[in-house]
């Protein structure tokens, strides 16, 4: 309980410095609600098969923009050493980062589940589901947001770099072509990126059936969420000369 006690602190003061800076608006808030309303509106208000993925994406953007934002500034301007002069663990900082980004990434969330879910053109089948799949989501993107972020060293390609990651997994992940029309080389690719078992996770509980089940969907998201963490702890522990 102490630890989660100081990684809260460290999550209020990210949110305090960094949440309406307007790269991390933009990216995170703006984009994937920009990107869901095109979409209704090209589809005449039926999003269908699309709202699980454009649910998936709000949630990629949201979670990964906020610690792109914040752990890469700090690294740079040396600010974030400090936090290694605190009585403070390893995963105690990764998680302090990462709960910052899962915050940001809910609010982010909210904006775009109130476009998605009306025009679903289907009755919500799992709503308790969908939302433990969100926080879930929320949580598993924004632990491997805070990986990749320590993993940058120039603040000027934080963006480049993020979104060299981010665009391919939006077309292999199933979010505009379901999983089973994929060719099978690309279906395997698909299974190794995370916004995959996300996608597939909203799509059973928005529709009711999806390619992957939803306990392994589930299982993989925890295990990704966990890994990432300690990788993080891994990171910056071997970064300390």
């Amino acid at each position: 309980m102490e630890d989660l006690s100081r990684a809260l602190y460290i999550a209020k003061k990210d949110i305090k410095e960094y949440y309406m800076k307007p790269a991390t608006m933009s990216w995170g808030i703006i984009f994937p609600a920009s990107f869901a309303l095109a979409f209704a509106i090209k589809s005449g208000g039926r999003l269908g098969e699309l709202a699980p993925g454009l649910i998936a994406l709000a949630l990629f953007f949201g979670s990964t923009s906020m610690s792109a934002a914040s752990i890469v500034f700090e690294r740079k301007i040396g600010s974030f050493e400090r936090l290694l002069l605190f009585p403070v663990s390893y995963i105690t900082i990764a998680l302090g980062k990462t709960l910052s980004s899962f915050l940001f990434g809910v609010l982010s969330s909210a904006v775009t589940l109130a476009i998605i879910l009306p025009l679903a053109s289907a009755s919500l089948l799992h709503p308790w589901l969908l939302l433990g799949y969100v926080l879930l989501s929320t949580f598993m993107f924004s632990s491997f947001g805070v990986l990749v972020s320590y993993l940058l060293k120039d603040p000027s390609q934080t963006m480049t770099v993020f979104n060299a990651i981010r665009f391919p997994m939006i077309f292999l992940s199933g979010i505009f072509v379901p999983l089973k029309e994929m060719p099978l080389i690309i279906r395997v690719i698909s299974l190794a990126l995370p916004l995959t078992y996300s996608v597939e996770a909203m799509r059973y509980s928005l529709r009711g059936a999806a390619y992957i089940s939803p306990w392994v969907s589930l299982s993989v998201m925890i295990f990704l969420s966990v890994a990432f963490l300690l990788l993080t702890a891994y990171e910056i522990r071997r970064s300390i000369p």
